[in-house]
């Protein structure tokens, strides 16, 4: 590596962001970027590992010793040569995912790990910048015709994949925008959609075509893409919730995660609601049940919409705050440090009151309307 004693030398430094009091009144990304100079500091604490723990750890197996040592160099376009070689989309990845490849870091077992997720948000927006992404069609076609059924991010990459290798490709999204979760389901504040969108001239660029309202298995017999295309490629979503079957699940006010955000998904868009079927937590005392990231979004959609409070139920024991000597490495998150896009929120609004570790959903709690007000919660320590 470049700087062999950077992790000795460097602390590791994050993002900074809008002030909780600035940020809850919109539904867009807030936080501030790093230099670029503190960017390719942070790519120095990169140890000389031998084993590359992250690279494991990283779901798609990004080569990040590779880019995190060019950025230290200050060779961005070559980390950006090096980041899309395995991840086709880098501006999704370096917003929402949770980063395990950090929980992986060698560096974490004693320290603070390397701000891998930072080095490749900054990567790619500076790649954007610079116009360095650009449509990279096949120079010859193959005269196959594919089917991507469901257009989130395994079927983008899938699709942008085919197309590269000269197929003719199709993609069919049954919902009225492209993008699946990307789209409707992921909060605007973590993933504004114009980077959907900007992806999206790419690809169409590439020769792949679009077609949206298209329900496969719905108003698209299955049979028709049999017909129509030599090859069908399934990449829908596990959109199936786990239910809660508790007493009161029944009642009105209970709802699922994606009942919920994809409807602000569309307020953001443009689109109404109708009566009928739209949920708000405007002035509603909240409960969020679970406390991952998906908790994590309807906590930060909830006090965006003006929730009069937002309780949240986590059913693991409460994590320490950093890694301990009892904390075996590379096993994934170890501390509790609040999401990014909650951080200090109480202290902004009042609304949201700490996290509940670890608590039980026994019932939902009804009124006199049928309605649920609340649930009742088992302490389990």
């Amino acid at each position: 590596m470049g700087k062999p004693t950077g992790f000795i030398e460097i602390s590791r430094r994050e993002p900074g962001a809008q002030s909780p009091a600035e940020r809850i009144r919109f539904f867009k990304e807030f936080e501030i970027p790093l230099a670029e100079t503190e960017v390719s500091k942070q790519g120095a604490r990169c140890m000389d590992c031998g084993i590359p723990f992250c690279q494991s750890g990283c779901p798609v197996n990004n080569i990040i010793p590779d880019w995190n040592d060019l950025v230290y160099r200050n060779r961005w376009r070559e980390a950006s040569e090096v980041l899309h070689s395995t991840n086709n989309f880098p501006e999704f990845t370096g917003r929402i995912c949770p980063a395990p490849c950090e929980a992986a870091c060698t560096l974490n077992i004693n320290n603070d790990p390397v701000t891998i997720k930072v080095i490749e948000h900054a990567i790619i927006d500076h790649a954007w910048e610079q116009g360095w992404v650009k449509p990279l069609p096949a120079a010859m076609k193959t005269g196959k015709k594919v089917a991507v059924v469901g257009s989130g991010p395994a079927g983008l990459a899938a699709a942008q994949q085919l197309a590269r290798a000269g197929h003719s490709v199709t993609v069919f999204e049954k919902n009225d925008r492209i993008g699946g979760l990307l789209r409707y389901g992921i909060p605007d504040f973590k993933l504004e959609k114009r980077h959907i969108d900007r992806r999206l001239e790419q690809l169409k660029a590439e020769g792949v075509e679009f077609r949206v309202n298209q329900h496969v298995g719905g108003n698209l017999p299955a049979k028709k893409l049999h017909e129509e295309f030599d090859a069908v490629v399934l990449t829908g979503g596990s959109e199936h919730p786990r239910d809660l079957t508790v007493s009161g699940r029944e009642l009105q006010g209970v709802h699922f995660a994606l009942e919920f955000l994809p409807q602000q998904n569309k307020r953001n868009a443009g689109d109404t609601i109708p009566d009928s079927v739209a949920l708000s937590a405007k002035g509603k005392h909240v409960v969020v049940i679970g406390g991952g990231d998906t908790g994590s979004d309807c906590v930060g959609t909830s006090i965006r919409q003006g929730a009069a409070s937002v309780t949240q139920f986590e059913l693991m024991p409460k994590p320490p705050r950093k890694r301990t000597s009892r904390s075996p490495g590379q096993t994934g998150r170890t501390s509790c440090a609040p999401r990014v896009h909650r951080k200090r929120a109480v202290r902004a609004t009042g609304r949201w009151q700490p996290r509940v570790f670890p608590a039980r959903t026994a019932r939902s709690r009804p009124s006199t309307r049928c309605a649920s007000t609340g649930s009742w919660t088992k302490k389990l320590s």
